[in-house]
């Protein structure tokens, strides 16, 4: 798995105490911020640790890998540092195997091992608002807080992140009981052990190697009673998405995941009930957004779409006072446009347990939920246009507990 040139530069560097890795592919435009913050935190928080750097890049040909091994900070006072910094090494290596962000945490997870580093952080490597402060808070709690899984906390604009907040956040919050906020978040601090845990699943030749690896990580680290908690970065800024545009690829791999390891873990998330919240460091505060734009006929548009094309598949495995009442949405006005949370809970759960049943070719099952999504997000966008951000949590808290309390739903039809 590791070239032959990279296992030369592991034993010149031999062990290391810190190992932050950044997955990468054609991001030559932003890696390089991400570098300099990485080796900044790195120098300022961790400055008598032996660190390394590893970039896993899927080959680019924009020259990615080139930037991170010329990138620099060049004046360390600058970022008011006057004590020694230490060198931070860097590996850049292609990894191999199928091709995905889950091969390159392989390739970082194995190189991890290899220099038996005692924590570990992967970053984005598109990441626009990173700070030196990203690297203490997801590597801190892993060193003296014995900690071995840090999952990131953010602020976020109400209508970004909406597949977390409607389905992945409240769902795997019903099923293993913890609070981790983004558990798709991509940007994690592991420990050494966590990450040696990892590599010896034997999922890589798997979709976890493609996709699915986030909630794979969080899942694994939850559910096999690894110590975990989460630390606040801030804002999380990226190129968001109009959650009415074509999400159907994103939403298929990321529920698909989140359902292949409801399978693997039944017996850790059937024994569950209610949830607790988990340690959260770094200190909050409210941050300025990037607007998200929102086409909301659009979305209803496409939600009615699916109601007239996909209604005989759906009435195969979801409960008659659902389809009863996805029919009177059908005709409703967009200002009364609303899909109540008990709903939604059933749908994601009838899917969930066709899934389980195979009542169908799984792409097929899943890809089916994307009008119904949608239509879902419009609902939520049309009650929360006037809600602060604080009223938008208090709202998907809400529909997390009402997944919890219609957990017996599932549990009973699951065999």
């Amino acid at each position: 798995m590791i070239k032959k040139e990279i296992q030369e530069e592991i034993e010149k560097i031999q062990e290391a105490d810190i190992l932050v890795g950044i997955p990468s592919y054609n991001n030559a435009s932003t890696i390089g911020h991400v570098v300099k913050a990485v080796q900044a935190g790195l120098a300022k928080y961790f400055p008598n640790r032996k660190s390394v750097l590893v970039n896993s890049d899927g080959g680019s040909s924009d020259g990615t890998t080139e930037v991170v091994e010329k990138t620099t900070v060049e004046d360390f006072q600058a970022i008011l540092l006057h004590h020694k910094v230490g060198p931070v090494f860097k590996i850049a290596t292609p990894y191999h195997g199928i091709p995905g962000k889950g091969s390159a945490f392989r390739t970082i997870f194995a190189i991890a091992s290899n220099l038996n580093v005692k924590a570990c952080a992967v970053v984005d490597s598109d990441l626009r608002s990173i700070t030196p402060e990203w690297i203490e808070l997801l590597i801190k709690p892993l060193i003296e807080g014995g900690f071995d899984y840090v999952a990131p906390l953010y602020h976020r604009h109400k209508y970004d992140g909406t597949i977390t907040n409607s389905i992945i956040y409240p769902l795997t919050r019903a099923l293993y009981g913890r609070r981790i906020r983004q558990p798709i978040g991509g940007d994690f601090g592991f420990s050494g052990k966590l990450a040696e845990y990892y590599l010896e699943k034997d999922v890589w030749e798997t979709d976890v190697a493609r996709y699915g690896i986030d909630i794979w990580m969080t899942t694994t680290a939850v559910a096999n009673q690894f110590k975990v908690c989460q630390a606040f970065l801030g804002a999380k800024i990226h190129d968001p998405k109009d959650p009415g545009a074509d999400l159907s690829a994103m939403l298929y791999q990321v529920v698909g995941a989140t359902f292949e390891l409801m399978e693997t873990y039944a017996d850790a998330w059937k024994a569950v009930k209610g949830s607790e919240g988990v340690p959260t460091f770094g200190f909050q505060y409210a941050v300025g957004l990037e607007p998200v734009a929102v086409n909301l006929d659009r979305m209803i548009d496409k939600f009615r779409l699916g109601i007239r094309e996909l209604h005989d598949i759906w009435k195969g495995f979801m409960p008659d006072e659902v389809m009863r009442f996805l029919h009177k949405t059908d005709v409703m006005q967009k200002t009364d446009f609303h899909i109540p949370d008990e709903i939604w809970v059933e749908i994601i759960y009838s899917f969930a347990l066709a899934a389980h049943s195979k009542v169908l070719n799984r792409e097929h099952l899943l890809k089916s939920l994307t009008p119904l999504y949608i239509g879902r997000v419009a609902s939520f966008v049309i009650e929360t246009w006037e809600c602060s951000a604080a009223e938008v949590e208090e709202k998907i808290d809400k529909l997390s507990l009402s997944f919890e309390e219609h957990k017996s739903f599932l549990l009973n039809r699951w065999s």
